[in-house]
């Protein structure tokens, strides 16, 4: 499986998310307004909290390790069912807790008790969300390339079509309720297309803990919760932190533009998770993890940047296509941004190399100070220069995070 070949298949899925998820964005700003795409970042940031926490985080891992045993399918199948175990009681534990507190969730992620009905729809749905998560996992560390991006191009497509149908019909409260619910539709999908394939059998959705399997699982389990916790901790702080100290206004434009940097970017993040997770987890020598890497540099990050130059050229088009003419005070947050975001895909490269090679202390002390640092960063250059300094937080932070990486992981590639 050549880089650039993985590339241009999982380019087609990302194309068509990306398409999608701009499509989902001009359905939200048409219906919620600047104020109102604050309050979807915060709903988002618990779905992810939640769902990461209901999967035991252990997605990671089973690509991993699903690629690492490409050549003992009984030591795949132990992962996978110990994963669907984890899955199911963390599922189970999670969605009663969400029942029982939903009147305080809403109250504490978006300030409105009568939004509890979202949580009950959510909790409905937590378990074939995640069974999606896992199933995607699975066919990502098998290299099946073109069953996964069927998966996400139909999951895609069907997000789009659910969110606005239901927009249409139950207006804002319509769209919160696709946003939390579509991604549990979408395993039918997936589903579909893992039953086409020679591995699948219902044996793997088996209660089984094997202790080899669940020790290893545990590390990523660690890694993927630091980052569940610190990403959507640091967002809302820093939406909350606009809108206490600009407006409502003001973090909104900021979360349509981190949603805008997520949507383009995932052509490149993409890559990284279906190329770079696996591969990197095969090989052993240095000299071939080096070899890997400077190719992504010599490829992924040149895509990287000429993506981001030509959001800025079109930027006011892409204003006007995919929100509306309410959102044209985010103009000036691009430049620093898309800078930023370029910084993020170069320091990206290396901590997916710290994922492959299972460094758990170095990932999580590196989550945890880089996202303290972010939201001290916006915190500071906000204040000296308004909304935009949000974004050279944002961008400053990325800078400081990949000159981490390099002396703390890439030297240590020996």
């Amino acid at each position: 499986m050549k880089l650039i070949k993985t590339s241009l298949l999982s380019g087609i899925a990302s194309l068509v998310k990306i398409f999608t998820l701009l499509g989902i964005n001009k359905v939200l700003a048409i219906y919620t307004g600047p104020s109102g795409y604050a309050l979807i970042g915060q709903l988002q940031n618990a779905v992810q909290i939640f769902s990461t926490f209901a999967s035991g985080a252990v997605s990671t891992g089973v690509t991993k390790y699903t690629a690492e045993y490409g050549e003992d399918p009984l030591k795949q199948e132990k992962v996978w069912r110990t994963a669907f175990s984890i899955a199911l009681s963390g599922s189970l534990i999670s969605a009663i807790f969400i029942i029982v507190f939903d009147k305080e969730l809403a109250e504490f992620f978006l300030g409105d008790r009568s939004y509890s009905k979202l949580f009950i729809v959510f909790a409905i749905g937590l378990l074939p969300m995640v069974v999606n998560t896992l199933l995607l996992a699975i066919l990502n560390g098998k290299k099946e390339i073109k069953g996964y991006v069927i998966a996400n191009i139909l999951g895609s497509l069907f997000s789009l079509l659910f969110t606005a149908v239901l927009a249409y019909c139950f207006d804002f409260f319509g769209a919160l309720i696709a946003l939390v619910s579509y991604q549990s539709i979408a395993c039918l999908f997936t589903l579909g297309v893992c039953l086409k394939t020679s591995w699948f059998r219902l044996g793997i959705f088996a209660f089984e803990f094997d202790r080899s399997a669940l020790r290893k699982l545990t590390g990523f389990t660690f890694m993927a919760l630091c980052s569940a916790i610190c990403v959507p901790l640091s967002s809302l702080f820093i939406r909350t932190y606009l809108n206490d100290s600009l407006s409502a206004e003001s973090a909104g434009y900021w979360e349509a533009m981190t949603r805008l940097s997520g949507a383009y970017m995932m052509v490149v993040t993409m890559t990284l998770s279906v190329y770079y997770l696996p591969k990197l987890s095969e090989l052993s020598s240095a000299s071939q993890i080096k070899h890997e890497v400077m190719s992504g540099y010599k490829i992924i990050l040149p895509a990287a940047a000429l993506l981001s130059l030509g959001v800025f050229v079109f930027r006011d088009l892409i204003i006007w296509i995919l929100f509306t003419k309410e959102f044209a005070p985010m103009r000036p947050l691009f430049t620093w941004q898309l800078v930023g975001d370029t910084m993020k895909i170069g320091s990206w490269i290396l901590s997916y190399l710290m994922v492959s090679r299972a460094m758990i202390k170095e990932f999580i002390i590196s989550e945890i100070i880089f996202s303290i640092t972010l939201c001290l960063l916006v915190v500071a250059f906000s204040n000296a220069y308004g909304l935009i300094g949000a974004t050279m937080g944002y961008c400053v932070n990325y800078m400081a995070y990949w000159v981490f990486l390099y002396f703390f992981v890439w030297r240590k590639i020996n």
